[in-house]
């Protein structure tokens, strides 16, 4: 199945900003302690093949990545002690990078 490269960009981008070593939004560098690896950007794609292919259409696009993201990144994510503090948990990080 094909998918354009702007949806393999998005998804690698997305899977960037949970690191925050990277240039990662500032709740990422004050809640997460350890982001998510290469291989959580291919499976973002392989669950936005999947759910475009459910749905009856030929080729992923964002929004079938966005709607992948908070289970493929969940728990490819670890908080630190600000997090767990404050009551901010993975999924709330998650929703809210796929987002924006």
């Amino acid at each position: 199945m094909p998918v354009s490269d702007n949806v393999i960009d998005y998804a690698v981008r997305l899977v960037g900003k949970t690191r925050p070593m990277t240039t990662a939004d500032a709740s990422v560098k004050k809640f997460i302690s350890w982001g998510a690896g290469p291989r959580a950007s291919q499976y973002l794609v392989l669950g936005a093949k999947t759910r475009c292919l459910l749905y009856g259409r030929y080729t992923p696009d964002v929004a079938d990545v966005q709607a992948v993201a908070l289970p493929v990144l969940r728990h490819r994510l670890i908080t630190n002690f600000s997090a767990e503090a404050e009551g901010v948990r993975a999924e709330t990080i998650v929703a809210a990078l796929a987002k924006g």
